[in-house]
């Protein structure tokens, strides 16, 4: 009796998942639909394929479980992708028919439109920097430039530095505050929000907050997911980290949950290895790792919007065997100067970003 309860419960189980594959295949989108390349500037017209010919009542679409609008029937539903973020979207149907109801799904890319300015600039000044300083972060606050330093070891001598966050006298290069972090950490970005300062570690998988005056810890932070960290930057409400992918994660500052992600293409390429961030006038400013390029990119959508080659500010500074890239990008307003330096370099620049 037991063995034919089980054998019938099985087959009720078998029967039940058939019928629900079964409405499942009734319908799909009609991918014949899409254009092969999408951008922020095109509309996507959403049908569905009824290969049954059954009686459709409604259908509900979403993007990324977000309603995005509902029509009566079978009729096409316009999709207009002006203000999506870039990437993948997963777009689902419920629909409603001959009173039932089942789903299907696809999924779209969405890439840039935008053609990158490649932009010049003006060298305004040049001013010492700790050589030993292995920078990860660089932000101006109250006039005063806040650094993070990581424990990186150069390629020639493989001497480790220690992790750092310093306030420092840009003009004169003096180091006048400093707390250390212990060996097995590598710091990496830092920003300054609400007078607090927020900074990651590379492998750690946590940040630390400290009081923006007396660099007193306030807290530590794990990450929202196990990821690397690398830049950080704010937009005077939330936090903006790079995790050496194309991703930039939009993370809450009180408890480092997720808002939203952002994936950075220039066309229809993304763009990995963002590093050391900063916010200028609503634009996201990053360090490309190992390019010694700044790409300028607009937080609304992910798209690449203008590029910075500093390729030759590397020639300008004294060669020696731990000199590394490109990396820390500091914007004062008082002079609407941008402050430029890399990884063990001795000088940093001030420079003038040409329009």
């Amino acid at each position: 009796m037991k063995k034919y309860n089980l054998f019938a419960i099985i087959s009720l189980i078998s029967v039940f998942s058939n019928c629900t594959g079964d409405k499942k295949k009734l319908f799909s989108f009609d991918e014949t639909k899409f254009k092969l390349i999408l951008t922020t500037d095109d509309v996507v017209g959403l049908k569905l394929k009824n290969e049954k010919g059954k009686t459709i009542d409604s259908v509900l679409y979403f993007n990324d479980d977000k309603k995005i609008g509902s029509v009566k029937g079978n009729s096409k539903f316009d999709f207009a992708l002006t203000n999506e973020k870039l990437g993948y979207k997963n777009l689902k149907a419920i629909v409603y028919f001959e009173n039932d109801s089942t789903k299907t799904d696809t999924r779209i890319e969405v890439v840039s439109s935008v053609e990158p300015e490649l932009l010049k600039y003006t060298i305004l000044n040049t001013y010492p920097h700790d050589i030993k300083a292995y920078t990860q972060g660089l932000e101006f606050y109250r006039d005063t430039l806040y650094e993070g330093t990581g424990n990186g070891a150069g390629e020639g001598t493989g001497i480790r530095g220690i992790s750092s966050l310093r306030k420092t006298d840009y003009k004169t290069g003096k180091v006048f505050k400093k707390v250390e972090l212990g060996d097995e950490i590598f710091g990496e970005g830092i920003t300054v929000l609400n007078n607090k300062v927020y900074q990651l570690t590379y492998k750690n998988n946590q940040g630390y907050v400290y009081n923006a005056d007396n660099f007193k810890k306030i807290k530590t932070l794990p990450y929202y997911k196990q990821m690397e960290g690398w830049g950080l930057t704010n937009d005077g409400k939330n936090l903006y980290m790079s995790d050496s992918t194309e991703n930039i994660h939009i993370i809450n500052p009180e408890n480092f949950k997720l808002i939203q992600e952002l994936t950075i293409y220039s066309g229809s390429t993304k763009i990995p290895a963002v590093n050391e961030l900063e916010w200028v006038d609503s634009k996201i400013y990053g360090n490309i790792y190992t390019k010694n390029a700044i790409a300028i990119i607009d937080p609304k959508t992910g798209a690449v919007e203008g590029v910075l080659n500093l390729v030759d500010l590397k020639n300008k500074v004294t060669k020696h065997p731990d000199i590394d890239v490109l990396n820390g990008i500091a914007y004062n307003p008082k002079t609407k100067t941008f402050f430029v330096t890399g990884k063990n370099w001795d000088k940093m620049f001030e420079i003038r970003i040409e329009n």
